[in-house]
């Protein structure tokens, strides 16, 4: 009896130790290191909660050295199991070279539509590759209590804006606009591809140039730079050395009075702002023109395709494709609209603000994503240099569009 005793209570400790065994960590990699804090105390819990055994650890890279830094962990067979997609050509890429698996099978991928979808399938529509998460708005974040202090109206339109900019200026006592050049990408990201779209007509300029039936090199894709060249005298002494924590930093402190943006800062900045903010759609050329916005398919979540945990990964990812993530997500995150088919409900007043413009502009992505990334140069790449030399000064708007056109037709047939 004894003997027998010893041997079940052996028998269940081995058990017990082989679960234990069992338990597997899972590593995210991510360009998002702003919300690091949002996926270890709200996300990542949850999911932990529900699924006991997985064990899930955030690790995100800066936002400009992600891309690289990626490619080489997944050359090298040393990236995480999941992996934040960038949307369309960058995770497109991933996945011919065998680095990202097919998620077709998935059953979260009935949650959503095939345009929600789109931005990370093949050409052919045939194959998923990424699970979606959010898509994101430009727009301008602007300092409510400073615009109140000086009088200043939102602006709708391109001569409202410079006015606003300059009665910013010429009180002294904020920075107009803060925006730095160091870092590049958001000099793209949120200048050109902000109001750019305004000047393309959205879509129908953006399919155009994938069609080959507009170059970069047309007015509509001169005249954002020629806008951008005019920013330089807004943004304050030394933009040219400034990252953008810097600019997050002016902005949130109060010294700033207008943030170029994306969607994606209203969590950060309610954190760390005092004062009230609004924001305000990219500014029409004229008024009563139609008004565009980038509502840009953003972020995703894939799996490494050399990931020694698939069945642990797919079960995260089935996870971050329901209803109940798209809620966690989309409030914990405001600014990053859940692009689940389930209908989620804002609390966030910015956000609200950001995803009403939906109801009056065009949407579109942004122009550099789908397709028009795929050789070398690489047109996204090249526009964010392109976009911060013209903001510096150091190019003109003609000569960064020519530069980008004549990369763009080295490599793209259409553009020959």
């Amino acid at each position: 009896m004894k003997s027998t005793l010893r041997f079940a209570l052996l028998t269940s400790t081995l058990l017990a130790g082989a679960a234990q065994a069992e338990d597997v960590t899972l590593t995210i990699e991510s360009w998002r290191n702003d919300d690091l804090a949002i996926w270890q105390e709200k996300l990542i819990p949850a999911f932990e909660a529900a699924h006991p055994g997985i064990k899930v650890v955030f690790a995100p890279t800066a936002p400009a050295e992600y891309n690289a830094v990626l490619n080489s962990k997944l050359d090298a067979g040393s990236a995480g199991d999941l992996v934040t997609c960038r949307p369309f050509d960058a995770s497109l890429e991933l996945y011919n070279k065998g680095q990202l698996a097919d998620l077709s099978g998935l059953a979260a991928m009935a949650n959503f539509s095939d345009v929600a979808k789109s931005a990370w399938q093949t050409d052919d529509g045939k194959a998923t590759f990424c699970v979606p998460m959010a898509s994101v708005i430009h727009g301008f974040i602007y300092n409510a209590d400073a615009f109140a202090e000086l009088g200043i109206e939102v602006p709708k339109t391109e001569a409202e804006f410079f006015a606003a900019l300059d009665k910013i200026k010429a009180d002294g006592t904020y920075i107009p606009m803060a925006m730095g050049t160091n870092d590049q990408w958001e000099a793209a990201t949120m200048g050109y591809n902000n109001i750019g779209p305004n000047y393309w007509k959205g879509e129908e300029g953006r399919k155009a140039l994938i069609a080959g039936t507009q170059k970069l090199t047309d007015e509509a894709w001169v005249a954002p730079f020629r806008q951008l060249a005019k920013w330089k005298d807004y943004l304050g002494d030394g933009f040219e050395a400034q990252t953008y924590p810097d600019s997050q930093n002016l902005f949130t402190l109060g010294r700033a009075a207008i943030y170029p943006a994306g969607s994606w800062e209203i969590s950060g900045f309610n954190t760390q702002a005092s004062f009230k903010m609004g924001a305000f759609a990219p500014p029409v050329q004229a008024a009563g023109d139609t008004c565009y916005i980038s509502d840009h398919t953003d972020i995703a979540l894939g799996m490494n395709a050399k990931s020694a945990h698939p069945e642990q990964t797919k079960a995260f990812l089935e996870w971050v494709g329901s209803p109940e993530f798209a809620t966690l997500y989309a409030n914990a995150l405001p600014g990053f609209f859940s692009l689940n088919s389930t209908p989620v409900t804002m609390e966030d007043p910015l956000a609200k603000e950001f995803v009403s413009w939906r109801e009056t502009c065009q949407p579109t992505i942004r122009s550099t994503y789908q397709i028009l990334s795929r050789g070398t140069p690489n047109l996204e790449n090249e526009t964010w240099n392109a976009s911060a030399n013209v903001i510096k000064g150091t190019e003109t708007p003609e000569d960064a569009a020519k530069r980008l056109q004549d990369g763009l037709a080295s490599w793209y047939e259409p553009q020959k």
